[in-house]
């Protein structure tokens, strides 16, 4: 039996300037511990900083992937025959989806720096989630990659 190997694989990462706003808190936290001596200034530099570095690294740690015969984004795992056809979002559907369009019993893997989107319905009549709405750099190719597995296709292409 051959190990699953992932059609599809992407890591929203968060943007490079959050990573400065991390660096600019690291920065406040040991200032403001300055008047108590230097050593507390370490303290609240490297504290502060592995807070907000913690933050950003763990929001930017979701991923989407598509293994096996499931769509895997963030915690939720589902098969792909409980989907149906996908609608790939540009940049004005993307923020009409996340607003006005919004459906709460909907599984939102939502970030906000991704411009673009899919939006699957679920299929399943015992699940209450009506669809996934998942922010994704490269929405085609999530789409080429469910298809592929709907259709049973065996070529795999991995996307960062």
């Amino acid at each position: 039996m051959e190990p699953s190997v992932a059609r599809y694989d992407e890591r929203l990462t968060a943007p490079r300037s959050w990573w400065g706003i991390a660096a600019l808190i690291s920065l406040a936290g040991g200032l403001m511990l300055l008047p108590l001596g230097a050593l507390p200034l370490l303290g609240g530099l490297i504290g502060a900083g592995a807070l907000a570095a913690a933050g950003v690294s763990s929001y930017g740690s979701a991923r989407v992937r598509v293994v096996a015969d499931s769509l895997v984004a963030g915690d939720a795992r589902i098969p792909v025959s409980a989907l149906g056809e996908a609608e790939v979002l540009d940049r004005e559907e993307t923020i009409a989806w996340r607003l006005h369009k919004a459906d709460p019993r909907a599984f939102m893997l939502l970030r906000s720096y991704v411009p673009t989107a899919l939006r699957v319905p679920v299929t399943d009549p015992d699940d209450p989630t009506p669809y996934l709405y998942l922010s994704t750099r490269d929405p085609r190719g999530l789409l080429e990659a469910l298809n592929a597995v709907r259709t049973g296709s065996a070529g795999s292409a991995d996307t960062a």
